[in-house]
């Protein structure tokens, strides 16, 4: 297996044409002109009223976004993504003639997601629902969505628990990537760009995606170098603030790495806290989701030289993407923000439901069911903020990560990072939903 990701100028160009053949393949070979035409990459014009076998009410989409908290950043940026989105496809003449409608319910404990998803179904009659970000909610919803034959779309949550699935063969359900893929992945990196580390310690959220995390990273370090040690490893509870004591520990333990998975609010208020007591000075960081607030880790407190882990969409990864450069240049506007990870992730669900519907109607020539819908979303593949990425056959997401190297070198207050390196999911997610993470890893041969 090789390890090591391409650097970000080599951008992914996966065949259309492949994604039409399974299409085909899978609806039994009907009305291949009329598919090929969708799937090759032309644009579809919608109606300016509904297409024939269409029908003329909204589609209702639901939208699980959590608005509060340490993760209310990232879901705050993937809900206006996804109004930016109906807005931008309602002008076009939405979804096959049809306007799309969001119905917003507020992503809280389990429990209450629960109540809200099913609130959305029963009684709303939703399309489809999209988003969710914690873990908990996913594995807490997947049944339930397949309980109700409903699509839902996260942007986030899996149904893995530690890093196993729980959910290998739903039929509704379409998960994000593995849980445990930026953490792979910024193993590599510091495979790569850090080889001499020997000793190495952890600060982590104590709930699932933390222990994930941290798991997945130190068992690719120990699959490449058995010598390394793991020095410490903290578990503050998630939305702490005050990480003065937990950062004097990891200087008493002077390890030549410090790893973390810190990814919203709280990350930027650890670096603060760790550049006032000079943890960096003499030891190297990782941060597996770190950059996913980038513009909040201003150079007067963040180093160079740390690896930084960016999740599917890094700001400024080309210049040559139109979607990226009209997406960035709308946000910034309208918001006066950049846009971070959860961007990507909510645009591309919704564009991956267009798609897969305007698939299914190019063969079927009427509004296609929600067991159709699920089938035409497996294997697809769709444009995206980040560039293309699809779904695999078991409702997994296929997504590209962005790691990179921080440095002050650049027009912004901010850092950014030099190389950025891709790393595609052949290189840090397993093939398939029932493989082992710990087997898969173990498979692997050095390159």
């Amino acid at each position: 297996m090789q390890i090591f990701p391409r650097v970000v100028n080599q951008e992914r160009r996966e065949s259309m044409e492949k994604t039409r053949r399974e299409f085909v393949k899978l609806m039994g070979g009907a009305a291949v002109g009329a598919g090929a035409v969708l799937a090759s990459g032309k644009k579809v014009y919608a109606q300016a009223k509904p297409a024939k076998g269409v029908p003329s009410e909204p589609v209702k989409m639901g939208v699980l976004p959590i608005l509060t908290g340490i993760a209310g950043v990232s879901g705050v940026v993937g809900l206006r993504t996804t109004e930016m989105w109906v807005e931008k496809t309602n002008a076009e003449g939405g979804i096959l003639g049809r306007r799309c409608e969001l119905l917003v319910e507020e992503e809280t404990s389990p429990k209450e997601v629960v109540e809200k998803f099913r609130k959305l179904t029963l009684q709303n009659k939703a399309d489809v629902i999209l988003g969710s970000i914690s873990t908990a909610v996913g594995l807490a919803v997947g049944p339930v969505a397949e309980e109700l034959q409903q699509l839902w779309l996260t942007w986030d949550s899996t149904t893995q628990k530690g890093v196993e699935e729980t959910m290998p063969n739903p039929k509704y359900a379409f998960k994000s990537a593995d849980n445990e893929m930026e953490a792979v992945a910024c193993a590599h990196m510091t495979i790569k760009y850090y080889p001499k580390i020997q000793t190495v310690a952890g600060i982590n959220d104590d709930y699932s995606y933390g222990r994930d995390c941290w798991e997945a990273y130190t068992t690719v370090l120990k699959q490449y170098n058995p010598n390394i040690k793991l020095v410490l490893d903290l578990w503050p509870k998630v939305g702490e603030s005050e990480y003065t004591s937990h950062i004097a520990a990891l200087k008493r333990a002077n390890p030549d790495m410090v790893m973390s998975q810190f990814w919203s609010g709280h990350m930027t208020v650890f670096m603060k806290q760790a550049f006032g007591a000079g943890l960096f000075k003499t030891a190297k960081g990782c941060f597996t989701t770190g950059g996913t607030v980038f513009y909040t880790l201003k150079k007067e407190f963040t180093p160079e030289g740390l690896i930084m882990g960016y999740n599917p969409l890094y700001f400024d990864w080309t210049e040559s993407w139109p979607l990226l450069k009209w997406f960035r240049k709308a946000y910034l506007a309208k918001y006066k923000e950049w846009p971070g990870y959860e961007a990507d992730h909510a645009w591309f669900v919704c564009e991956a439901y267009k798609v897969a519907v305007e698939k299914c109607y190019a063969l079927l020539g009427t509004w296609p069911t929600k067991e159709q819908i699920s089938h035409a979303l497996r294997g697809l593949e769709v444009q995206s903020i980040s560039g293309y990425r699809g779904y695999t056959q078991d409702n997994r997401m296929r997504v590209n990560y962005f790691m990179g190297i921080t440095t002050h070198k650049n027009s912004f207050d901010f850092i950014t990072c030099n190389p950025v390196e891709i790393f595609t999911p052949e290189q840090c997610m397993k093939p398939s939903a029932g493989m082992k993470f710990h087997d898969w890893v173990k498979s692997w041969k050095s390159t």
